[in-house]
């Protein structure tokens, strides 16, 4: 890895370990384990990391407290328990700054690295900005935006950027239970989500009423003070919140998810093709690139395109929905089912989608 001088931050800090981290845990409702964390600034005092951040931006040194808290961020990452990444905040405003760059450049690999453009300031070059991520994720990372469905700009990035991460605004997480309203705009965006192959995260959950109503509507992802506060260290969730989430897991599974339709599948590195179909073609970072398939009527093998890809979470009648309006060529062409980190878990069947969906009714 390729070291560097933390970024000079000194008109508004003492010294460079006055910016300091914590990480709080991101949840796979799914499976009641810790799917990522997202480092969070702390400084000293008592004033919130935003009014920090605003004083920085009045300085002309907002990039270079952004560019501080990624380079320590960067460093974290070789410490983060197995399977699970690190969430980045970034300005997009800021993304193309040199200081910012330069952050990123200190860890060429950046897998296991989320980077969570956080909505703050209109970013007026949306073709800039969707190159900028496009960079960044050809040296692995995945790309979030954050407050979704908080206003006009965001949904502008969301369309560029084509996230994988999409966090909801908190506006909407808040009381969510009890407001139908809220539901169903989850709900939209959800769909949304899930038609660019994207997870959706809940950001605030602290009721087990929220948790329950996420739950239920099959968002994959949450974050909140319910489920595990910032911590100096990467803490393993409470026994009493792993149960919390597991017992609601079950409950929304009587309302059945794809989970139960899973069928293991090989997988094999794209241009490495095995002689038995199915398979999945994975890419160089581990995500599903293609599909070997053998056509029933021929019994010609081909490859296609991963023209569907779902969660363990996704609704099954959401999922057939999908599955039937997509090209005729690829109608029944199974989906791929991924974990939060677009890993492989296995296909869905349209013939089960269909079956499992009949059967419901």
């Amino acid at each position: 890895m390729r070291t560097s001088t933390p970024p000079d931050c000194r008109p508004l800090l003492a010294d460079a370990d006055d910016l300091t981290l914590v990480f709080q845990p991101i949840v796979d409702l799914a499976t009641a384990g810790i799917a990522g964390y997202e480092a969070l600034a702390r400084f000293p005092g008592s004033t919130g990391p935003d009014v920090w951040f605003a004083a920085a931006a009045e300085a002309g040194i907002a990039a270079e407290l952004e560019a501080l808290a990624i380079h320590k961020a960067l460093a974290a990452v070789d410490h983060l328990p197995a399977n699970t990444y690190l969430t980045v905040n970034v300005s997009p405003h800021l993304l193309g700054a040199e200081v910012i760059e330069s952050a990123f450049a200190t860890r060429p690999d950046l897998r296991r690295v989320v980077v969570e453009l956080t909505e703050h300031t209109p970013v007026d070059d949306l073709g800039a900005l969707r190159r900028q991520t496009d960079a960044l994720r050809q040296r692995g990372a995945l790309i979030a935006v954050d407050d979704a469905g908080s206003g006009y700009s965001g949904l502008q990035q969301l369309a560029a950027v084509r996230p994988q991460l999409v966090k909801l605004d908190r506006a909407l997480v808040s009381d969510v239970d009890g407001d139908p309203v809220r539901m169903a705009l989850v709900e939209m965006i959800g769909e949304f989500a899930g038609r660019i192959d994207a997870w959706l995260l809940a950001e605030g959950v602290e009721t087990p009423a929220e948790l329950a109503a996420f739950t239920r509507l099959g968002v994959p992802l949450a974050q909140g003070w319910l489920l595990g506060r910032p911590a100096p260290e990467f803490r393993p969730l409470d026994p009493d919140v792993v149960r919390l989430v597991r017992a609601h897991s079950a409950r929304a599974r009587l309302t059945e998810s794809v989970a139960g339709l899973v069928r293991p599948v090989r997988q094999c590195v794209l241009g490495e093709e095995p002689a038995t179909p199915p398979a999945v073609l994975v890419g160089p970072q581990g995500g599903p690139a293609a599909l070997l398939l053998c056509d029933p009527r021929t019994g010609e093998v081909h490859t296609a395109p991963v023209s569907l890809r779902v969660h363990p979470s996704t609704d099954i009648g959401d999922a057939l929905r999908r599955a039937l309006t997509r090209p005729p060529v690829h109608r029944f062409d199974p989906a791929v089912c991924t974990d939060p980190t677009g890993h492989v878990l296995g296909l869905v069947r349209i013939e089960d989608l269909a079956s499992a969906a009949s059967a419901d009714r």
